[in-house]
């Protein structure tokens, strides 16, 4: 087997993000308010949160490394700065709330939270992924 070379790496990453991408949208698009949906769902809910922005920002890294960028620091906060200076992103501050969130999210279960980071997932985060989501398509269908 050969050894991916980094076009393929990051178009392999991306194709992860979008299939985690089209179950959050999925739940995203078909609730007005997820903060009203029953415990068991929410948990599902943050679930996809979590694993769609791992794979985000990791097929972002890839992205940038294929495109030449030297990435000094390989964590979410680091990458999406760096994204953010080379243009890859506009919304620095949602990013790294969205990080904050995250890790606030895999290492409580404090129901309240949930909703707070639900709402947020809802009305913030969820117009980042797609923004970004809507890039990596376009990128990865160029001849």
């Amino acid at each position: 087997m050969e050894p991916l070379n980094e076009d393929t790496r990051w178009k392999q990453r991306f194709l992860n993000f979008q299939r985690a991408f089209s179950l959050l949208r999925e739940v995203i698009e078909q609730n007005e308010d997820i903060c009203t949906l029953e415990a068991i769902v929410k948990e599902g809910i943050i679930q996809r949160f979590e694993y769609t922005f791992e794979l985000a920002w990791k097929t972002l890294k890839d992205k940038m490394i294929e495109d030449g960028l030297q990435i000094e620091k390989i964590a979410p906060k680091y990458v999406f700065k760096e994204a953010f200076q080379s243009k890859y992103i506009n919304d620095i501050d949602t990013w790294i709330e969205m990080t904050n969130d995250r890790n606030l999210m895999s290492h409580t279960y404090d129901f309240s939270k949930f909703d707070a980071v639900l709402d947020k997932l809802q009305k913030q985060y969820y117009p980042c992924l797609d923004t970004l989501y809507t890039y990596f398509l376009e990128e990865f269908n160029k001849p």
